[in-house]
């Protein structure tokens, strides 16, 4: 285990290394139109998706979100996305699936900025948040979306408690992440004995890999461009590009990539301490 992956191992480090690189990477990448950070999704033979002119870029990670939502029924709901990155995600499913209200939250107030710049859209909101202390009311969602950022938090139990207790009887959980080997056990447990109902997974590794591919060249130039040098194995890792340390661990099967549609049936419990009563109202 190399240095840093024991610092990651520790959660309230591992919490604050990630609240400093997100911020560091907002900046870095503000001039950019980087409206990503996940990973990105190919089917093989490809899926004909039809997106319009200005999604086109962005078309490998928009199909990671597409296979997340379509898991669950969006159109005309109260929508919350946990960790929303740039806003890209919460940008094309609110033009797409037109749900009633969509908030998009995220720890990193410089990428909430940049959320609120970039994707002055009808319907959606961004707020700071976090993900782990969700700050709304019990019930008040009717799907709650998670893509590629569960991995980050200190208390992955705790996250699914708050989803628990913010869905909708009926509601829906639908989430994508990955894992190392030695945490799978760990994951799998927190995901078994959450309240919700498993409706269906599925290892969605392969397609993911495709994806990586699929951005590779961009994601090189970005690193190349927008990052120091003393950072760029860091940048070629994060960004999950061919031959840096993710992207082997995936394609050896080190690592592995799921997706996830969870319901909450009427007679989850809450099992988080948090209230309404001590939540702002859903903005």
């Amino acid at each position: 285990m190399s240095l840093l992956d024991g610092l990651f191992s520790i959660a309230p480090v591992r919490k604050a290394l990630w609240r400093l690189w997100y911020p560091f990477l907002t900046r870095r990448l503000r001039d950019e139109d980087v409206l990503f950070l996940n990973y990105a999704f190919q089917t093989d033979p490809a899926a004909d998706l039809v997106l319009d002119p200005a999604d086109e870029p962005h078309r490998a990670c928009i199909q990671l979100y597409h296979h997340v939502v379509a898991q669950a029924p969006i159109h005309d709901g109260e929508v919350l996305e946990v960790s929303c990155g740039h806003g890209g995600g919460a940008s094309w499913i609110t033009r797409t699936f037109r749900p009633r209200r969509y908030t998009a939250i995220d720890l990193n107030p410089a990428a909430i900025r940049f959320c609120q710049q970039r994707h002055p859209i009808p319907g959606l909101s961004f707020r700071t948040g976090d993900a782990c202390h969700l700050p709304f009311p019990d019930r008040s969602c009717d799907t709650v979306i998670n893509v590629e950022a569960s991995h980050c938090y200190p208390d992955f139990p705790a996250f699914l408690a708050e989803v628990t207790r913010v869905l909708r009887p009926g509601g829906h959980f639908v989430y994508a992440d990955f894992r190392f080997r030695e945490q799978l056990p760990a994951w799998e447990h927190a995901l078994a004995t959450t309240p919700l109902t498993m409706v269906h997974s599925r290892d969605i590794s392969d397609e993911v890999l495709r994806g990586m591919s699929l951005n590779a060249p961009r994601s090189e130039r970005l690193v190349t461009r927008c990052l120091p040098r003393l950072l760029h194995a860091v940048g070629r890792d994060f960004a999950g590009i061919p031959g840096a340390r993710v992207h082997e661990a995936l394609r050896r099967g080190e690592m592995t990539y799921r997706s996830y549609c969870f319901r909450r049936e009427a007679s989850a419990t809450r099992a988080s301490p948090h209230t309404a009563a001590n939540l702002p109202s859903h903005p």
